[in-house]
């Protein structure tokens, strides 16, 4: 299959997926490639029933929720979507465009390409100890897709960042009880997110404990809990049916670390006036991307994506005089969004 296009988008996460909607008011095609087999991200493969609180006109959001709409609002630019495979081959040719190939032989012939990868291929940190191999079917979820599955369990949440004090809050009234397992007594998450577990934990809803993971405990085969050990060594056993682990991704950039990109630890190095790469025509949005002051949100992502869309046009077509319009009044956007203009009947 051989396809042409304004701008490959590689990453079907939130932020490649709002990149369309950039690209498609300022008149740009854009096709889309994930190694998932569902759009979505880490929104839909790790946490789709996690609430998102920082979206702007949205109190709470669930992550699925807020693909479905992202979907729907990129629907009407057609972006082509080329899921569960990954770009194996990509070179500038003489001219300045892109040829991108995925490992299931599709062939873009590309004006730009704009990598919106999140973490890159990504895979959640696995919890290892002793006596795990030996339980039948351990209760081990890295990530919550039926949040009812837990009711009136005693869970074991595992990690100190956002995920792990989201699902705590989340879960506390829901399950028997819940015991939030944490290396230190220090909180990565949002310090609201941290009061606000601390403050159930001063309920009776939640128990907080400091310590390594030693060990699995099993009744032949069947799980019991874990065995922790704290910083003076002392060993406890915290009992419970299920486990859930939120101690974050192990990033891998893949075949992205050999595009002669600069790197800055395992992230693409980008300017801040189009987030174009070390190599022009080549952009990075997202939570791949770094640059000075770079904050790792969502709606960090969604600002990347609009300059980005600008700097892909200007690059595209360099002689094209660029000026902003406003979707509220400018018909040539309603068109291009298929609504009807103000006053037309």
């Amino acid at each position: 299959m051989h396809i042409q296009t304004d701008a490959v988008i590689i990453g079907a996460g939130p932020v490649g997926l709002f990149q369309v909607f950039e690209l498609g008011l300022l008149g740009l095609s854009a096709e889309l490639v994930d190694s998932l087999p569902q759009p979505g991200g880490q929104c839909s493969e790790l946490y789709p029933e996690k609430p998102i609180y920082d979206i702007p006109a949205c109190p709470a959001i669930g992550a699925q929720e807020l693909i479905d709409n992202l979907l729907q609002q990129i629907a009407p630019f057609n972006a082509g979507m080329h899921l569960s495979q990954q770009v194996e081959h990509f070179e500038k040719k003489d001219d300045g465009r892109f040829q991108v190939i995925t490992s299931q032989g599709t062939e873009f012939d590309a004006g730009a390409v704009i990598i919106a990868a999140g973490l890159g291929s990504f895979l959640p940190r696995r919890l290892k100890a002793k006596g795990l191999d030996e339980i039948n079917d351990p209760p081990l979820h890295y990530k919550v897709t039926d949040r009812d599955a837990f009711k009136n369990k005693t869970l074991l949440i595992l990690g100190g960042g956002d995920s792990a004090l989201d699902w705590t809050m989340d879960l506390a009234e829901a399950a028997k009880h819940v015991h939030l397992i944490h290396r230190r007594a220090e909180y990565r998450g949002a310090p609201a997110s941290v009061e606000k577990v601390k403050a159930l934990a001063d309920q009776g809803l939640v128990s907080l404990h400091q310590g390594m993971i030693t060990q699995a405990i099993h009744d032949q085969g069947r799980f019991q809990g874990l065995e922790i050990m704290d910083l003076e060594k002392n060993k406890s056993t915290i009992e419970g049916d299920e486990v859930l682990v939120f101690w974050g991704l192990s990033p891998d950039l893949g075949p992205i670390a050999e595009w002669s990109l600069e790197i800055e630890k395992k992230q693409v190095a980008v300017d801040t006036e189009k987030f174009q790469t070390s190599i022009e025509g080549v952009f990075a949005i997202g939570d791949i991307n770094t640059y000075p002051g770079k904050k790792k949100f969502i709606l960090s992502g969604f600002h990347e994506a609009a300059l980005a869309a600008f700097g892909v046009q200007k690059y595209i077509y360099p002689d094209k005089r660029q000026f902003v319009q406003y979707t509220t009044t400018s018909s040539i956007m309603h068109e291009r969004l298929g609504v009807d203009s103000p006053g037309k009947q």
